[in-house]
């Protein structure tokens, strides 16, 4: 595979994986977490001044999961989809 090819297979996992950016007053930044990975790294796992910085610094950070899992030869968690999420009614 190329270095190319792998590249797109990287964004297009990250695509799948869901991204929760949040305004903190406290902070006077945009927090995000990324809920998929809750279970292996301390949330909030960047910020940005603004929200499109958020959302670049979010990419970026997904990025460095996903390679860091595959290196270490672990498992990425699964990605949330809507139609597995339960509703409560």
């Amino acid at each position: 595979m190329s270095i190319y090819n792998t590249e797109i297979t990287a964004v297009s996992e990250q695509s799948h994986y869901s991204i929760l950016i949040e305004w903190s007053d406290e902070d006077h930044a945009y927090l995000v977490t990324l809920p998929e990975w809750a279970e292996s790294v301390l949330m909030p796992v960047t910020h940005g001044a603004t929200y499109d910085e958020a959302v670049s610094n979010a990419q970026d950070v997904l990025k460095m999961l996903i390679d860091s899992a595959r290196e270490q030869g672990k498992p990425l968690p699964q990605p949330r989809t809507v139609g597995s999420m339960v509703h409560v009614g």
